[in-house]
């Protein structure tokens, strides 16, 4: 194999040459892993070598190293520590003797050690690689601006793609080197712009840097000096690192704020680059971010009678009038010919407009209000719109009583601006009339103004995509208002609301408008069957009739859908054909949850028919979800006649727990489990649970199945048992056994996502607990059989595990409810034998927490197991 000629083929314009050479480079690298990865070193590395093919093989050694995917990069490094040592260090030395020897940029070389970083550095091997770049930034032979520039994207690249914990014992020495490239005293603006991209990429793991002042006012030093450079990527870069530090060192910022960051940043937003004043807004965005996080950590803390960890300075308010004007101004600048996915300063500021109005509630309206007042009626058309995105912008954060009168007033000129012969102005009424239905529904449900308001929005389902798909969000957001406004206190639901006499005209009108040729185009056809959605939701008993109606439309379009693919004769866009089968399988579920049981039972059949239809012609995860979802949704109605359905759709089901790559399907058919343990009689359910718990243990033992489905699974373990009581004491042991290790899971408490997935799990954990226990001690408290003898043997655990959540500073509301009625049950199904156990002090502070809980349901759950603990003790 010319190995030259194969990489050759992986730049041709040609569409057949590229997939024949990702071919042969697929199976030369299944052939010889060894020799193949050595080859593309030696390329890498060949200072002789066309750069064209030196990158090319830079780009593949680094793909057989690196995926975005989580689960293929495990196998590929796992490939990658399968090679002898020799092999390795190796290729480690062939890429690293290439920095700075390459003529093309980026260095592919600093890709690959990136690469092979990532998958040593967590396991404490290639121990000198950084200490050997940090050497590289430093040297002073001439020519080595390349070798410098070269080195510095490679740690960029490690900062940005490694795990900051297996950083920081190196932060000192790679922030000195990276500092030491980013100041005014670097010439070379190609290593100063490098340098700049990897501090923004180490911002994470060097807080013991910004805890020091001494090194923080050095580095702040040196970030604001790289604002201010000639150079506009080295600029972007250092603003970009603004942006970043206010975000991650927020309560260190003070200092900093009145002497630089406030003037660069103001600099920033009137600068004539884009990029340079997309960073000056975005800088201000987040300072918005931060103060609303901490008024809700405050306002916690405050209920607690805690202590913050942290407090607001107050930044976004004290600028208010310094960079709304600016904000207002940039507004002004809109394109006629906007792209949708570019992100421009003008849709900046507009999102920067609306953190500021969350962040400074009422006190942003007088900074805004004269602007609209005097641009509304512009006839330069930008001014005119700026007014109306301003307008939109303001309606959340301000209390709705200061906002009212000014909504009211200001409803009439926007509906008068809805025939507007400029669309982008149509469109920008449009999305903040949607805005006001929204967070201002007394002002838009205004008896003076709703006609009107009606009218133009029924008028204008039928404008460009843009604009019809803004006016659907504004009907879904009027009918939730309208039903909150008609609900009495007493009520499940009103007899009539305000809507109610359009109500036919207006769903009608949407189904319509979701049924445009031109639908596919700005996410129209999903916002109309969503708004479809709402107001099925959120329908009164006066308009059941039009649910019945709507029912059968959406039955008929599943079933015409379906007769076109079978007979082949669809065409159009597959993804938009597979998107609209799964909006009409959401918007049925959405109908069969407003039906009464009855009218659910007559058209279950045909219900059945076509999910089952979907489910069997559909291998695209999304429609299954959604047609699972309805399934789910058809049993909660209908109940235990659904079991005339069972033996059709059990296989389907079974397919969907086994769904292992598309895991949100499988956790739909999970859902649906716990539906059909709810809804079924328990003979019924037990006949049918040999297959389910298989599949439910085998994706259990499956490291390769995603995290998010195991909680689901134990849940539906809790359900299960529940349902079906003395027979699952032949899953028990089995059960018991992996509950034991998922409520022992301890994970990393810096990483957020991970505490929440614990949490969740946890949560999963408790559900499980409790409907074993609660299925297999029985319906009669005072008559508890025997089958729960199964679960004594883990009692003793299951109190350590409850102990461990009550410690945890991390539970949520959720998890304090669960454990507290956990532990009422514990005390129901084995008696006062537990109560030195469980009536202890940390027991009897989780008990307090739940019945202070402003949760009805955890605060219940805990005034019950209260009450059985002193029962117990009588």
């Amino acid at each position: 194999m010319d190995l030259r000629k194969i990489l050759e083929g992986t730049v041709s314009p040609d569409q057949n040459e590229l997939q024949q050479a990702s071919r042969v480079l697929e199976e030369a690298a299944t052939q010889n892993f060894p020799h193949f990865l050595v080859a593309l070193s030696e390329l890498v590395a060949n200072v002789n070598e066309n750069p064209i093919i030196r990158q090319a093989a830079g780009i593949q050694l680094k793909n057989c190293l690196v995926a975005k995917d989580t689960s293929l990069r495990q196998v590929y490094q796992q490939r990658w520590f399968a090679l002898e040592e020799n092999i390795r260090l190796t290729v480690k030395n062939k890429v690293f003797s290439a920095l700075g020897t390459e003529t093309s940029k980026p260095s592919s070389a600093a890709s690959c050690i990136a690469g092979i970083a990532g998958a040593e550095l967590p396991y404490n091997l290639w121990p000198d690689l950084m200490k050997n770049l940090c050497d590289n930034t430093e040297v002073t032979e001439p020519n080595s601006d390349a070798l410098k520039e070269a080195t510095l994207e490679a740690i960029g690249y490690i900062c940005q793609d490694i795990d900051a914990q297996f950083l920081t014992s190196y932060a000192p020495h790679i922030l000195k080197s990276i500092v030491n490239r980013m100041g005014n005293e670097e010439l070379n603006t190609n290593i100063r712009f490098a340098a700049t991209t990897a501090f923004l990429n180490s911002l994470e793991f060097i807080r013991g840097n910004f805890e020091k002042e001494a090194d923080r006012n050095y580095i702040m030093t040196i970030v604001c000096q790289a604002t201010l450079c000639s150079e506009k990527r080295v600029a972007v870069a250092a603003l970009q690192s603004l942006v970043k530090i206010v975000s991650l060192y927020y309560e260190y910022i003070e200092a900093y704020m009145g002497p630089a960051l406030f003037a660069i940043t103001v600099n920033a937003m009137k600068s004539s680059e884009d990029d340079i004043k997309l960073q000056g807004i975005e800088f201000w965005s987040s300072i918005c971010d931060e103060e609303v996080d901490l008024a809700l950590e405050a306002a916690d803390a405050e209920e607690t009678g805690t202590t913050p960890h942290s407090y607001s300075r107050f930044y976004a308010k004290g600028a208010l009038k310094d960079i709304v004007p600016l904000l207002l101004q940039t507004l002004t600048a809109q394109e006629e010919h906007d792209d949708d996915e570019d992100w421009t300063p003008h849709k900046a500021a507009g999102v920067c407009l609306m953190l500021l109005a969350s962040c400074c509630s009422n006190d942003v309206i007088p900074h805004v209000i004269p602007f609209i007042l005097q641009n509304i009626s512009n006839t330069d058309w930008r001014f005119k719109d700026a007014a109306v995105m301003a307008f939109g912008s303001i309606v959340e954060g301000p209390t709705a009583e200061t906002l009212s009168p000014y909504v009211v007033e200001g409803i009439p000129y926007l509906i008068s601006l809805m025939s507007d012969s400029n669309m982008i102005i149509r469109d920008s009424v449009a999305w903040t009339l949607s805005r006001i239905c929204d967070q201002v529904p007394d002002a838009a449900l205004n008896p003076v103004n709703l006609d009107g308001l009606l009218d133009v929005l029924i008028k204008n389902l039928d404008s460009e995509p843009r604009v019809a798909t803004n006016v659907c969000w504004a009907f879904s957001s009027l009918a939730e208002a309208a039903y909150d406004s008609a609900l009495g206190d007493d009520e499940d639901e009103p007899q009539t609301f305000i809507l109610s006499s359009k109500f036919k005209f207006i769903i009608s009108k949407i189904v319509q408008t979701g049924d445009r040729g031109d639908a596919h185009l700005n996410n129209l056809r999903s916002s109309a069957y969503e708004a479809v959605m709402e107001l099925v939701k959120n329908s009164p008993k006066d308009v059941y009739s039009v649910i019945q109606e709507i029912v059968l439309d959406i039955l008929n379009k599943m079933q015409a859908i379906l007769k076109m693919e079978e007979s082949g004769s669809h065409v159009g866009d597959y993804s938009q054909h597979n998107d609209f089968k799964s909006l009409l399988c959401a918007t049925l579920q959405a109908t069969i949850r407003k039906l009464k049981p009855e009218d659910a039972h007559k058209i279950s059949a045909a219900c059945m028919e076509a999910l089952l239809k979907m489910l069997n012609m559909s291998k695209v995860g999304g429609v299954q979800e959604d047609a699972f979802m309805a399934v789910g949704t058809l049993v909660e109605s209908i109940g235990k006649e659904f079991i005339a359905y069972m033996p059709v759709f059990k296989p389907f089901l079974i397919q969907g727990l086994q769904n292992r790559a598309e895991y949100q399907v499988c956790i739909s058919a999970i859902g649906v489990v716990g539906d059909i343990c709810r809804g079924l009689a328990k003979d019924d359910i037990a006949q049918f649970c040999d297959e389910i718990m298989q599949c439910c243990v085998e994706n259990l033992s499956d490291n390769t199945v995603h995290r998010s489905v195991k909680p689901h699974i134990f849940s539906v373990f809790g359900d299960i048992a529940l349902a079906i009581g003395s027979h699952f004491t032949k899953y028990a042991n089995v059960v018991l056994t992996y509950l034991l290790h998922a409520s022992s899971a301890q994970v990393d408490k810096n990483d957020y996502d991970m505490v929440d997935y614990l949490n969740e799990l946890r949560d999963a954990c408790l559900e499980s607990y409790t409907g074993i226990i609660q299925g297999l001690k029985g319906e009669d408290d005072k008559n508890i059989s025997s089958d729960i003898e199964i679960v004594r043997p883990h009692v003793e655990h299951i109190i350590k595990f409850i102990h461990t959540i009550s410690e945890d500073p991390d539970k949520t509301d959720s998890l304090v409810g669960a454990s507290c009625g956990l532990l009422g049950d514990l005390c129901t199904a084995f008696g006062a034998a537990l109560l030195p156990v469980i009536d202890t002090p940390y027991f009897q502070d989780l008990l307090q927490t739940g019945r202070r809980s402003k949760t009805a349901k955890t605060k219940t759950l805990a005034v019950w197991a209260s009450k059985t603990i002193r029962n117990l003790k009588k």
